[in-house]
């Protein structure tokens, strides 16, 4: 797929692309061929709203709880490729930014010693559920728990139909994402 957007780009038409792990080298090309041919392009991780919702309250506890330990723990079916979920490493990045966290840990296991300011994430493959992100933010005396639940495909479908109304003739040489369509 990396290899097809710059060609696509030099079309000047407008995208939405749903992936994870694209090389910064291979966005950074792709957004200077938008701003070249007058393209636009929504990308993001997961279209659910549900998500994009969770993403934005998850940076904001993340602001109002400075100090709180984090963990972050994923659920999807049991054929599912990537660990962990692409949704979990935004949502992490997300919370990693807003609370100045440089450390991620993917599981833990033996003999880990004291935790340090990281962001734990663990995954999970069972069944056939679509997809579940919870996270933890843990403080001496209480924690919260955010939980998104996708019981259908539908709703990451339903949010890509937003993107392309919302990108279809845009065309300003730019690379948006789902927090723009939604209005957050």
């Amino acid at each position: 797929m990396e290899a097809n957007l710059p060609r696509a780009a030099r079309e000047g038409l407008d995208f939405v692309i749903g992936t994870t792990g694209m090389s910064d080298g291979s966005l950074e090309s792709f957004r200077a061929r938008l701003r070249d041919h007058g393209g636009s392009a929504v990308l993001a991780s997961n279209f659910s709203v549900g998500v994009n919702v969770f993403f934005r309250t998850c940076e904001q506890l993340a602001h109002a709880l400075p100090g709180y330990d984090v963990e972050i723990v994923e659920v999807h079916h049991n054929r599912k490729k990537d660990a962990p979920s692409g949704t979990a490493r935004e949502a992490a990045d997300i919370i990693a930014r807003a609370a100045g966290i440089d450390e991620m840990v993917c599981g833990r296991e033996g003999n880990v010693g004291a935790r340090g300011k990281e962001i734990g994430i663990h995954s999970v493959r069972a069944g056939d559920v679509v997809g579940e992100h919870t996270v933890i933010f843990a403080g001496r005396k209480e924690r919260i728990e955010l939980t998104h639940r996708a019981h259908s495909r539908e709703a990451f479908a339903e949010g890509c139909i937003l993107a392309i109304r919302w990108v279809a003739g845009r065309r300003d040489g730019e690379v948006h994402n789902m927090r723009e369509v939604l209005g957050i």
